[in-house]
């Protein structure tokens, strides 16, 4: 009998555990919708297939291809001899596209097999890959494309939480080197929605290239996937993502700008002036930094670039480029564009306008792809990293 009544006791906690476990992006979805992320391209598009043709851009500005066959392209860096680095997300690769002579580009996988590899920099002549929660350096790498080195490994002195700390949700890292040489990155929200330490989760940090010196600039930033100073004022600016399952169009999509180090942007309390109705204890929105503006309710902005070079007309000058990646949290697509922030004299942003629309077929309600990154070439040229199609376009200007 007590054998009995021990299966009797053990079988419905066997069975609980052997349910298949919600992912993160689903915890929280209302019963019956279908909504769920669009799943990646992660083998090679040929280049006849890439949307070029359907890309629309302001009076004198023309998108090229520059790099194809790069699967899940995402963040860039460029080196000091004009090497375009370019990390990914699950397909777990770095790669390194060197112009030819011929003005072709060549593609080369410089490390594979790697935990969301998304957060790239250069810092002098070394690449630095942040992949979740591991910090690898790449010393002289220019010079050793065809045979890299193993990289330095700096994961124990960055620190930084692992997958499991965030529960599946907002692990991928960003990378910026900021003026004054400190490495700048993200760590995401643990979850959709719910009570953080605020102290460990939800922040922009800094480090020095080492390691050390960790400092908190930001707290109650989501999930922030593009960072830049302002090349003049030197401020961080940066794209955080609001939460999912509370609206077509509620909250929106932020850009930031962090005015004094450790501002609190209001997660998991407020989006601007909005009010989670989950997790907002009480909390008066006014007390937080407020957004330097909306981007749209789950448009997904990635990365964003002060425009630095001389290519494009004065007026584009020190504006910002967005990536906006696209929603999958809505009914209908929004985003699958890039979008420019324009700033006044003293750094407000007066409007955001569209620059480089044509991925969204709104009609069909479908998508040709997926800009995840933005990165202003030495050469003056903007390129745009499509993570769907694996490519990089190259936008030129000529009057």
């Amino acid at each position: 009998m007590l054998g009995l009544a021990a299966a009797l006791i053990a079988g419905p906690a066997l069975a609980q555990q052997a349910a298949p476990a919600v992912p993160g992006w689903a915890v929280g979805r209302p019963e019956g919708s279908t909504l769920a992320p669009h799943g990646p391209t992660l083998t090679v598009t040929p280049v006849e297939r890439l949307p070029v043709a359907a890309l629309r851009l302001p009076a004198g500005f023309s998108a090229s291809v520059f790099a194809h066959g790069i699967p899940g392209a995402r963040a860039m860096a460029e080196g000091p001899n004009g090497t375009i680095f370019a990390g990914s997300r699950v397909i777990g690769r770095v790669y390194a596209i060197t112009r030819n002579a011929d003005g072709t580009t060549r593609t080369r996988v410089i490390a594979q097999g790697l935990n969301n590899p998304n957060g790239i920099v250069m810092v002098g002549n070394s690449l630095f890959v942040l992949a979740l929660n591991r910090v690898l350096r790449y010393d002289n790498i220019e010079a050793n494309l065809d045979n890299v080195p193993p990289p330095v490994e700096l994961t124990q002195a960055f620190g930084l939480p692992g997958e499991a700390d965030h529960g599946g949700n907002h692990f991928w890292k960003v990378a910026s080197l900021g003026p004054d040489g400190r490495i700048y990155t993200n760590v995401g929200a643990p979850c959709n929605i719910c009570s953080i330490d605020r102290d460990r989760f939800a922040l922009l940090v800094s480090f020095n290239p080492d390691g050390s010196d960790r400092r908190i600039e930001a707290r109650g930033v989501r999930n922030s996937v593009g960072l830049a100073h302002h090349p003049v004022t030197r401020e961080l600016w940066a794209t955080n993502h609001g939460r999912d399952w509370a609206g077509n169009d509620v909250p929106n999509d932020t850009l930031i700008r962090i005015r004094r180090t450790g501002e609190d942007h209001g997660y998991p309390f407020c989006v601007g002036n909005w009010a989670d109705p989950q997790e907002n204890a009480g909390r008066n929105c006014s007390e937080f930094a407020q957004p330097a503006a909306l981007l749209g309710g789950h448009v997904a902005p990635l990365g964003m670039r002060f425009y630095t070079g001389t290519m494009f007309p004065e007026a584009y000058r020190n504006q910002i480029f967005i990536a906006r990646r696209g929603s999958w949290n809505r009914e209908r697509l929004s985003g699958y564009d890039v979008v420019m922030a324009k700033l006044d004299a003293q750094g407000n942003v007066t409007s955001v306008e569209p620059f480089m629309t044509g991925l969204l077929d709104e009609a069909n309600q479908r998508f040709l792809g997926r800009p995840a990154d933005i990165h202003v070439h030495s050469d003056g040229s903007l390129l745009v990293a499509d993570e769907q199609m694996g490519a990089i376009y190259r936008i030129t200007y000529r009057q």
